[in-house]
């Protein structure tokens, strides 16, 4: 499982502040990625989440639910999506991690799925 955080909490944002050509390379890089891993089979599932002020809280203490708006804690990174791949070992998951465009300005992390 490859797991993407950002350092701006803008991200969710960051794309309409892209030039339309610098859209279309990071959409392009994205799909040919996306591409290569449905063909090979390594993609198991991918998905953007929201930005973090859209996320619920739910914590129950003595059987009671208690929800709140928002982040869990407050951080510069967040979680921004993830990509979960089967892959023969670290290096390819490493390696498809390096090449994901979010590394070039985000923060990525790759972790085993247990």
């Amino acid at each position: 499982m490859r797991e993407v955080h950002d350092h701006d909490l803008r991200r969710p944002r960051f794309v309409e502040d892209l030039t339309e050509a610098e859209r279309d390379e990071l959409f392009g890089e994205v799909d040919a990625l996306i591409k290569e891993l449905t063909e090979s089979g390594e993609l198991l599932g991918a998905e953007a989440l929201a930005e973090p002020a859209a996320a619920r809280t739910i914590r129950v203490r003595d059987g009671v639910p208690a929800i709140t708006d928002g982040p869990f804690v407050e951080a510069k990174e967040q979680f921004a999506g993830y990509l979960l791949v089967d892959v023969e070992n670290e290096e390819r998951a490493l390696d498809i991690a390096a090449r994901w465009p979010d590394a070039k300005l985000f923060v990525m992390e790759v972790r085993k799925v247990i």
